[in-house]
């Protein structure tokens, strides 16, 4: 099995070479910040450029997780606003949402193989 881990950092300058990044993925991370709502208003245009530009060799989406960084600031930024993300994961396609922060040391690692079995 090969890991090949891609951060495009949601930059709208790579928006034209995202084709070369998904070139063969069978999984996606979408990850959004939080306490920034315009990093979560992305999220949806970064699902539907994955979804137009790769599938399976069943041509399925690729499945993708959604990943809330930051979980530690809920009292914060946008947390307040944000809608119930374990139905806007499924509403909008996405196969699993995590909520995740690097300062609470709250990892999607410990969660990856269970991502990788998804994606299998």
């Amino acid at each position: 099995v090969r890991l090949q881990l891609w951060d495009i950092a949601g930059q709208e300058r790579y928006g034209n070479m995202t084709r070369v990044y998904y070139r063969e993925a069978v999984g996606a991370l979408v990850v959004f910040d939080m306490t920034r709502l315009s990093t979560f208003q992305a999220v949806l245009k970064w699902k539907g450029d994955l979804d137009s530009k790769v599938t399976l060799s069943n041509g399925r989406p690729v499945p993708a997780v959604l990943l809330a960084n930051k979980c530690d600031q809920r009292s914060h930024g946008l947390c307040p606003k944000l809608p119930k993300l374990d139905s806007f994961y499924q509403e909008h396609g996405f196969v699993g949402c995590f909520e995740t922060s690097a300062k609470a040391r709250r990892s999607f690692y410990f969660q990856t193989p269970n991502w990788a079995f998804v994606c299998a």
